[in-house]
């Protein structure tokens, strides 16, 4: 499938020993940068377009900085960021690199608390300022915070209104500097609360900074701010007075996973990076809940406490699909499911021909997909090759088991990802050339005219490769007969939870839609769906629902997989050409524990993602569907 730009990365530790101890047990304090920059490695699939660390120390004096920030734009971010860090340790003797003592007091990014982020941005915006971690400033210690995230909130609009209502002056419209101030605000409000504490206790100078660091909770600056935001989001945070904390939303849209044992407390986005950068088993890391938030104190100190009350289980299924790294336990097994039970679907789709049909995937994260799809063939042609044996009626020959144990499954790397589009050229024609170009496939890998081609791809959403690349290349085998699948049902409906797929008219399942309505003469629904939306607006979100949903209503899915073909079809292909989707059922049954549907069904967990979806519709058109209406 063609690339989505989709939610970010996230990675924090927390050392509970002094640097010394992990100089003495492995060679160097630098444990905790070391263990985060492969944290993040190991992550970069959840970011390209750039990332971002910070650091805080626990014990400096005054006039020395204690909270430190690195960050970079491109693909080779991680490793600009760290070689960035690691230049300020060129010019030491081995005898100061090995003094975790110096290092705790003379060196930057020698301390104890560090977080990461790789980011993927979801709103069009570009620039270092954008990106991850964003840090507030004062000399309370305090009152520094340092904030990233993975999340998207759909109600910006709200929760700016009110902290400007509150006096508050942002300096940037965007989610993530609306929830730092937010944050910073309410942060700078219980700082005060123990300053007036601490007085009233009769404590003065430095005893009042103790009291302030020793005592702040997190848990009040969560319990403050969260509850205002409507979106999927794991938030993760560091103070300067050495607060740790992660939260992940009340719907459970986005994930989370922490470890603790005596030596280090850590959190990441995905459970198979801990597991690989600590040597852990599947069972010791644990998934942060939905409502929580993963909290460590100054001291140490580690719990996860409820914030909010969970509003959902909505955890997103798609992040299983295609967003997720495939070495997770559970989800390799996921992903082999969803190739499994598309078989039939198939089957009937090549006409029950399995001797003539070979059977690939579009790299590369269908590859699991394709390896289920496989095995449940192989299940098919053995219980084809036992009902034969015993349909014999007699001791079979060994050229009889033969003929019969020789029918197998039929498995080509047909399609190969060549090049990438060279973007220095900006004519249109030269482009589109490229672009059909990006895609290989391997020549002689089946008989021409005669075998079937399956190939299996994890989603389809614009269809843009397909039209561009995929299709035409394909064709050159000349097989009987194209069966494109994917993984995932038809993705119909915007994602407003992290991933840059927020307009109607991207996906090729929504103008597969407005086509048939138009092929129909069925104006009327379009322009009553539009009315009705703008109905719905004038609602409270609470009694908002999705009516775009209504669009889909008189069509089947057959009907829009066909009129797909007729969409994506290149000019000058004449093979036939099969889409077979994912069922909403399949998904289910493959992936129970991840409900969040809504790209395929418009099931929003939310009330700002029925709000926007709404929206969406209106915007679509007033936009594109007018104008297209005037030629």
């Amino acid at each position: 499938m063609e690339q989505l730009k989709h939610e970010c990365g996230v990675a924090m530790i927390r050392l509970l020993k002094p640097l010394e101890y992990y100089q003495q047990k492995y060679g160097t304090w630098m444990y905790g940068l070391n263990k985060l920059y492969l944290m993040m490695e190991k992550q970069h699939n959840r970011g390209q377009e750039g990332a971002g660390m910070a650091c805080v120390k626990l014990e400096t004096e005054p006039g020395n900085e204690y909270m430190f920030r690195e960050r970079a734009m491109g693909s080779n971010a991680i490793t600009e960021i760290f070689g960035t860090v690691q230049r300020n340790f060129v010019n030491l003797s081995p005898e100061q690199l090995a003094d975790s003592e110096y290092a705790r007091r003379e060196l930057p990014f020698a301390g104890e608390l560090y977080m990461g982020h790789l980011r993927y941005s979801t709103t069009g915006k570009r620039g270092l300022q954008y990106v991850h971690p964003f840090l507030r400033r004062n000399n309370w210690r305090a009152k520094n915070l340092c904030l990233c995230g993975n999340f998207y909130m759909t109600n910006i609009d709200e929760v700016f209104g009110k902290i400007t209502a509150q006096g508050q002056y942002p300096r940037i419209y965007s989610d993530s500097y609306i929830m730092l101030e937010q944050m910073g605000h309410r942060l700078d409000r219980e700082v005060e609360r123990n300053f007036v504490e601490a007085q009233n206790n009769g404590l003065e100078g430095k005893n009042i900074t103790k009291y302030i660091d020793d005592n702040v909770k997190m848990s009040n600056v969560l319990k403050t701010t969260m509850p205002d935001f409507d979106g999927g989001f794991v938030v993760c945070g560091l103070t300067g007075s050495g607060e740790m904390f992660a939260m992940r939303d009340p719907w459970g849209i986005r994930p989370a996973f922490w470890y603790k044992n005596d030596e280090i407390a850590v959190l990441a986005s995905e459970r198979p990076v801990i597991q690989t950068t600590f040597e852990l088993e599947c069972e010791d890391v644990q998934e942060l809940q939905p409502g929580t938030a993963l909290l460590v104190r100054r001291n140490g100190d580690c719990a996860v406490e409820r914030i909010m009350d969970q509003k959902g289980d909505k955890a997103c299924s798609f992040e299983r699909i295609y967003f997720s790294r495939g070495s997770d336990r559970d989800i390799y097994q996921e992903r082999k499911k969803l190739g499994e039970q598309l078989v039939p679907q198939i089957l009937k789709a090549v006409d029950y021909d399995t001797d003539h049909t070979v059977f690939s995937f579009i790299p590369n994260t269908a590859e699991v997909a394709f390896y289920g799809m496989l095995g449940g063939f192989k299940k098919h042609i053995n219980e084809q090759k036992i009902r034969k044996i015993e349909s014999l009626g007699h001791k079979p020959s060994h050229e009889e088991l033969e003929e019969i144990m020789g029918q197998y499954v039929r498995s080509e790397k047909v399609a190969i990802k060549d090049i990438k589009l060279r973007t220095f050229i900006t004519e249109g024609n030269s482009r589109n050339d490229l672009a059909a170009h990006v895609y290989d496939i391997t020549y002689g890998s089946l008989e021409k005219y005669v075998d079937n081609l399956v190939v299996i791809d994890d989603s389809i959403v614009r269809g843009t490769t397909l039209k561009e690349s995929i299709i035409k290349i394909l064709d050159r085998l000349h097989p009987h007969k194209i069966v494109i699948v994917s993984s995932s049902p038809q993705i119909r409906y915007p994602d407003y939870y992290g991933i840059d797929m927020s307009r109607l008219e991207e996906f090729i399942a929504f103008r597969a839609c407005i086509q048939l309505l138009k092929d129909r003469g069925m104006y009327n629904l379009i322009d009553d769906t539009y009315h009705n939306c703008k109905l719905e607006l004038k609602k409270p979100k609470s009694e908002m629902r999705n009516c775009v949903q209504d669009l889909y209503k008189p069509f089947t899915v057959a009907e829009l997989n066909d009129k797909m073909v007729q969409m994506l079809r290149p000019v000058g292909v004449s093979t036939p050409i099969e889409l077979v989707y994912q069922s909403i059922e399949g998904l289910h049954t493959a992936i129970p524990k991840h409900k969040g549907d809504w790209y395929f069904t418009g099931d929003y967990p939310t009330e700002g993602g029925m709000k926007l979806v709404n929206q969406a519709f209106i915007s679509y058109i007033e936009e594109v569907y007018i104008n297209e209406q005037k030629f």
